[in-house]
């Protein structure tokens, strides 16, 4: 099987949060070679972001955002050219009123014909009435 995953599904390998469990199940999946993990190649810029953040805001330690960055880059999903998909991002952001950012994530599901596993509540009450392909996942088992 293969899922479009986002940096909110990623973040929870590292940082205890409601459905850690499944995201790393998930990850742990795609390094048994169970599942193939996709993203946009932005994802490894935003996962840099949101541990830089973390350290910051004293949810992991200092110097933990170094190492977790370490971690993500030597596994990371199969990353495609966010630049084809930005067109359709940004109708998918116009139409959901969305961040192009998570968009992206969407559009690329949607090309590659896949689910988009992601813990971002807000995305997945505007574009899953309509692209049922976007998926909580709290839904994985």
């Amino acid at each position: 099987m293969k899922y479009c995953v986002d940096t909110s599904v990623a973040i929870k390998t590292v940082v205890t949060e409601a459905d850690s469990d499944k995201a790393i199940r998930l990850r742990d999946a795609f390094n048994n070679a169970v599942h193939d993990l996709i993203a946009p190649d932005l994802y490894p810029t935003e996962i840099c972001n949101v541990l830089m953040m973390l350290e910051r805001s004293g949810k992991i330690g200092i110097g933990d955002a170094s190492f977790f960055l370490k971690r993500f880059l030597q596994d990371p999903p199969i990353l495609f050219d966010a630049v084809p998909l930005l067109p359709r991002a940004l109708e998918i952001a116009q139409r959901f009123r969305q961040s192009v950012y998570d968009c992206l994530y969407v559009a690329l599901a949607e090309r590659e014909g896949c689910e988009l596993v992601t813990a971002d509540d807000k995305l997945i009450k505007a574009a899953q009435p309509t692209m049922p392909f976007v998926i909580a996942l709290a839904t994985l088992p």
